[in-house]
C-alpha cells in the first residue's frame, strides 16, 4: 500500500485529467471574448465573441464531465487503491471551488496538480503548495486581499472595497494545520492576514506576488517574527513553520484517524500517527506508515457509512466495469448517471457546502432521502452500465468477501430479476460501509 504511493501514476497517465496550467489557457481565451464583447458592443464582432465565449464554457462543462469519469474509472482500475483513496482525503482537507465563471469546473485540475504529486512527500510541501494555488486564492477571496497600509491602499484613499481579507489566513489555522481548537488567537489570524498580502492570483500569468498589495512591516503569528520585507518566500516560511507546528500534527493525526477509522478512534492510534508526524518532521510516508501498522485500523468490523462518491466508486469496482462503458459518452449520461444522483444524495461533485469539506459522521449521510436514493442507483445504474451483469450469487462474494452472510446470499438468489439481485448487494449493510 505504501510502495504504490511512489510507484509509476499509472491511473493518471491512463485516465487523464487536465492540469490546472492548461486549464488557465481557457480561462485566458475567454477572458479575451470578454474584453473584444466590451469593446465592440452592439457589432456582428459581438456577435461572434459572444457565441466563441459559449462554446468554450460549454466545452469546460462536458470536460468537466469526462473527469467525473475518469476520476471513477481510476478508483474503480487501481491497482493502488490507498493512492486514490488519499488523494481524496487531501482533496477535501484542502477544498477550494471556484467561485465564478470558467474557473468554477477547475477543481480536477487543482487537485491533479496541488494534491496528487505531492501526497507522499512532506507535509509542508503540500500546504504551500494548495494553499497558494490559485484556485485556492479565488476561493478564499485572498486575490481582493489588500494591506491596510500597502502602497495600492494608499492609493485607494477611502476606497472601501480595498481592505485586508482574513479568510485564507483563517482557515490555514482553522482547518488546515493547527485545527479549530488550536492555539491561537484573533490577532494571529490578522497578523497572518497581513502577512499573505500580495499574494495573489492574474489569469494571464496565474499564481503570482504582489508587493503593491503586501503590508509592510513585520508580522508575528504564533510568537514568530517574520520578515520586515513582503515576499512570496515569506509567505512560505511563515506555511512551512505552521506545518511543523505540534498542533498541527495532532489535528492532521485526529482527521486520518478518523477517516479511517471511525468517529470515535482510539486514542492510540491518534498518538502514533501524531508521534511519526513529529518525528519525521511531517514527512507523510513515516505517518501513513503508522497509521497502516495500527491494528484498530484493521479491525474486521465495519464503522463508518461511505459518503456517495465512495458508494458509487466501489460499486463501478465490484462490478468491475469496463472502461469502454464510459467511452464516446455525453456529458449528458454522466450528469444523469453520477452526477444528479450524487446531488440528490447530498454529495454534489467537487462542490462541498463549506471550506470544511464533507462530513465523516453517519447522520449526514443516512436520511431517508439518502437511502432512498441509493436504492434507486443501485438498482437501475449496474444495467446502464454493463451487459451483462455477473452472476450474483458469484458477485455477493466479489462485492463482499467475508461479509457475505447468509441472508444476502439468499436475497441475491431469490431477487426475481439479475439487476435487483445486483441492487440488493450493494444496498446491503456490509457494502454500505467501509
Amino acid at each position: 500500500m505504501l510502495s504504490g504511493l511512489t510507484a509509476p501514476d499509472v491511473m493518471a497517465q491512463t485516465y487523464p485529467i487536465e492540469s490546472f496550467r492548461d486549464f488557465r489557457s481557457r480561462m485566458i481565451e475567454v477572458r479575451g471574448q470578454r474584453e473584444i464583447i466590451r469593446k465592440n458592443r452592439g457589432t456582428d464582432i459581438a456577435v461572434d465573441a459572444r457565441k466563441r465565449r459559449n462554446v468554450l464554457n460549454r466545452i469546460a462543462r462536458e470536460d468537466m464531465a469526462v473527469w467525473v469519469g475518469h476520476t471513477m474509472l481510476r478508483r474503480a482500475h487501481t491497482e493502488t487503491a490507498f493512492r486514490e483513496r488519499i488523494v481524496a482525503f487531501w482533496a477535501d482537507h484542502f477544498t477550494a471551488i471556484g467561485k465564478r465563471g470558467l474557473i468554477r469546473r477547475a477543481t480536477s485540475p487543482y487537485i491533479e496538480d496541488a494534491i496528487r504529486p505531492f501526497i507522499a512527500g512532506r507535509f509542508e510541501d503540500l500546504l504551500v503548495h494548495a494553499a497558494t494555488h490559485p484556485l485556492m486564492v479565488d476561493y478564499l477571496d485572498q486575490r481582493l486581499s489588500t494591506g491596510p497600509n500597502s502602497e495600492r491602499a494608499q492609493a485607494a484613499g477611502n476606497n472601501r472595497k480595498i481592505g485586508l481579507n482574513e479568510n485564507l489566513a483563517r482557515e490555514l489555522l482553522e482547518l488546515h494545520t493547527l485545527g479549530v481548537d488550536g492555539p491561537y488567537t484573533q490577532q494571529d489570524v490578522t497578523e497572518l492576514a497581513e502577512l499573505l498580502t500580495g499574494l495573489t492570483f492574474d489569469v494571464q500569468n496565474g499564481m503570482k506576488y504582489q508587493k503593491r498589495l503586501a503590508e509592510p512591516g513585520a508580522e508575528t503569528v504564533l510568537g514568530v517574527t517574520y520578515s520586515e520585507t513582503a515576499s512570496l518566500k515569506t509567505v512560505h516560511t511563515a506555511l512551512k513553520d505552521l506545518a511543523r507546528h505540534p498542533a498541527t500534527a495532532r489535528h492532521i493525526a485526529t482527521k486520518l484517524a478518523v477517516h479511517f477509522g471511525h468517529d470515535t478512534p482510539d486514542p492510540d492510534l491518534i498518538d502514533a500517527v501524531e508521534t511519526a508526524f513529529i518525528d519525521n518532521d511531517g514527512a507523510l510516508l513515516p505517518v501513513y506508515e503508522a497509521l497502516l501498522s495500527h491494528p484498530s485500523v484493521w479491525s474486521p468490523d465495519l464503522s463508518n457509512i461511505k459518503p456517495p462518491i465512495d458508494f458509487m466508486s466501489s460499486a463501478l469496482r465490484a462490478l468491475a466495469v469496463p472502461p469502454m462503458a464510459f467511452a464516446d459518452r455525453k456529458e449528458r449520461w454522466t450528469r444523469r448517471l453520477f452526477m444528479e444522483p450524487l446531488f440528490d444524495m447530498g454529495q454534489r461533485w467537487e462542490l462541498p457546502g463549506g471550506p470544511d469539506g464533507w462530513p465523516e459522521e453517519d447522520a449526514a449521510w443516512i436520511t431517508p432521502q439518502g437511502i432512498a436514493l441509493r436504492v434507486s442507483w443501485a438498482m437501475g445504474a449496474p444495467r446502464r452500465l454493463m451487459d451483462p451483469l455477473p452472476d450474483p450469487r458469484d458477485f455477493v462474494d466479489h462485492a463482499l468477501g467475508r461479509f457475505a452472510d447468509e441472508p444476502v446470499r439468499f436475497a441475491a438468489a431469490a431477487a426475481e430479476t439479475r439487476p435487483e439481485a445486483i441492487g440488493l448487494v450493494l444496498m446491503s449493510p456490509a457494502f454500505q460501509r467501509r
